[in-house]
């Protein structure tokens, strides 16, 4: 079959793969043995491998390959969390200007807390429909801005998110003519890079403003706020994935770029107090807005997660004794099942109320107290499809943010990663090799195309429900499911408040009147 001058080849090759063969056997054995003992009478931490030497490792093994077959094999379209399949394929398809028209029926279940949206048996026609108009934002500071778009994006700092990430996202922003949001990290180089409206976060570790001693220092403040691009401060007293905890950067993202800029150390961690160190009232928290807002000159706000909502009312209550001009110009509402980075389970699950029933809520405190048109109320928290952003808008945002929904856009897959420092996609990682697969001229054009494609159907339900424009859309266009399958139009659910009503007839929250329900669930 062979030539006769290959067999003496052929034969020594055949030899010498046999004897590899048996030293790979024999080494294998000596491993095997080897763990065996190991597992059997040296190591005590874990009690499985103990009794079930090596073949308990398995057990390991299995459990971290089960997290990515339940992800691609096992979960249905509508069953992963914190986002399912659906929604992120939503994403996917927009972010990319594909269809997104679907065949055959909805796979959205009906169940408790689902929200419905009341067609109009004469909707808005194409001709007919009108632009949303920009909105003005701080009236009463040097500096008012007016916001072009009601679908921005949410606060994201640089060391969570990798560097071409923030200059995708910068990019795409300013294509889509939306605010970027820095998050507490401090402004970075590529926050500004690609022109964008920049709305600047003093996080409670003041990062980026800050002393030696962790206390805001007014010059960097005011150099920051005199940037151009820098629009309005947001000053956060909490965020949805921990409230009541400060924010987490593990040692491992504090690069010395990213040190530099939020003026810590590099290489340890980054660890923020739980609040605002000099904040422990109304009054303090209206000292310290008017301060930020006299040295910047900008609309200044607040960012916060309702648990309790006394002292919001307290706050209130305080702007009318010292004036309008003290208030807030903005309060950006986060949902207790909100937050992109790390934190502890016990907060991320169990802290802080929904946005489906803490923007209701604020609205209508606002409302009562008589200064809907003076403070803008930004929602915040899993709004990442058109259904979402119309009910937030619905039930009486002014503005709605997304953090997750344009880390989808730029290619995230939900792999949990975030705070480990390998996200496979480069989003959350600053590892080069990691980075190298997300290139920002060609994300930053999906991240627009997210927000526009967002907007057009945002505006498709609004004339669906026959208004021109989502802003016209009310709680009265909408009905949420309950348990018994039975749908209850929002307007009953959370009743429009009378302007000045809680201002004439007391505090709400002495009277009681928000209305409880059961068997609702806590999100559209």
């Amino acid at each position: 079959m062979f030539p006769e001058y290959l067999e003496p080849w052929l034969n020594s090759t055949i030899a010498w793969l046999e004897l590899g063969f048996l030293l790979l056997v024999l080494l294998l054995t000596l491993v095997a043995v080897g763990l065996w003992l190991q597992d059997r009478f040296f190591q005590k931490r874990h009690a499985i491998r103990r009794n079930y030497p090596l073949i308990g490792r398995f057990r390991y093994f299995f459990e971290t390959l089960g997290e990515f077959f339940r992800q691609y094999f096992f979960a249905m379209d509508r069953e992963e969390l914190p986002f399912n399949r659906a929604q992120r394929a939503w994403v996917y398809r927009a972010a990319k200007d594909l269809s997104n028209t679907m065949a055959f029926g909805s796979t959205k279940q009906i169940g408790a807390g689902r929200v419905i949206f009341m067609n109009c048996p004469y909707p808005t026609l194409e001709k007919n429909a009108a632009k949303t108009l920009p909105l003005m934002i701080g009236p009463h500071c040097d500096q008012p801005y007016v916001a072009h778009s009601f679908f921005n994006v949410s606060g994201m700092s640089f060391g969570a998110l990798s560097r071409p990430a923030v200059q995708a996202l910068s990019h795409g922003a300013a294509i889509a003519n939306c605010w970027m949001n820095t998050g507490e990290g401090g402004l970075s180089p590529y926050h500004l890079e690609g022109g964008c409206d920049v709305v600047f976060q003093v996080g409670t570790a003041r990062y980026g403003v800050r002393d030696a001693q962790g206390n805001l220092n007014d010059e960097r403040l005011a150099a920051i706020a005199a940037r151009p691009q820098v629009k309005m401060i947001e000053i956060k007293l909490s965020q949805g994935a921990k409230p009541g905890k400060g924010g987490i950067l593990p040692a491992a993202k504090v690069t010395q770029e990213i040190a530099d800029i939020r003026g810590i150390p590099a290489g340890q961690a980054s660890i923020s107090p739980n609040g605002q160190p000099d904040v422990h009232s109304a009054e303090d928290l209206l000292d310290l807005i008017a301060h930020v807002r006299e040295v910047s000159g900008k609309p200044t706000g607040i960012k916060c997660v309702l648990g309790a909502w006394a002292w919001v009312e307290d706050l209130f209550l305080a702007i009318h004794a010292r004036g309008l001009e003290s208030a807030p110009d903005f309060i950006t509402i986060d949902s207790g099942d909100g937050g992109t980075g790390a934190a502890p389970m016990s907060l991320m699950d169990d802290v802080g109320l929904y946005l489906a029933e803490s923007l209701p809520l604020l609205v209508d405190l606002r409302d009562g107290y008589g200064l809907t048109d003076r403070i803008r109320i930004i929602a915040s928290g899993k709004l990442i499809t058109p259904s979402m952003v119309a009910w937030a808008i619905a039930v009486g945002a002014d503005f709605c943010v997304s953090a997750r929904g344009y880390m989808f856009a730029l290619g995230c897959i939900q792999a949990l990663q975030c705070n480990r420092n390998t996200c496979p996609t480069g989003v959350t990682t600053h590892n080069p090799r990691l980075q190298r697969g997300l290139v920002p001229a060609e994300k930053s054009q999906r991240v627009a195309h997210f927000h526009n494609n967002l907007v057009k159907e945002v505006e498709t339900i609004a004339h669906s429900c026959g208004v021109t424009e989502p802003r016209q859309l009310r709680r009265y266009h909408a009905r949420m499911l309950s348990s018994n399958g039975e749908s209850i139009p929002l307007d009953r659910l959370w009743p429009q408040v009378e302007a000045g009503l809680y201002l004439r007839e007391g505090r709400p929250s002495e009277k009681q009147p928000f209305i409880r329900w059961q068997g609702i669930g806590t999100g559209p």
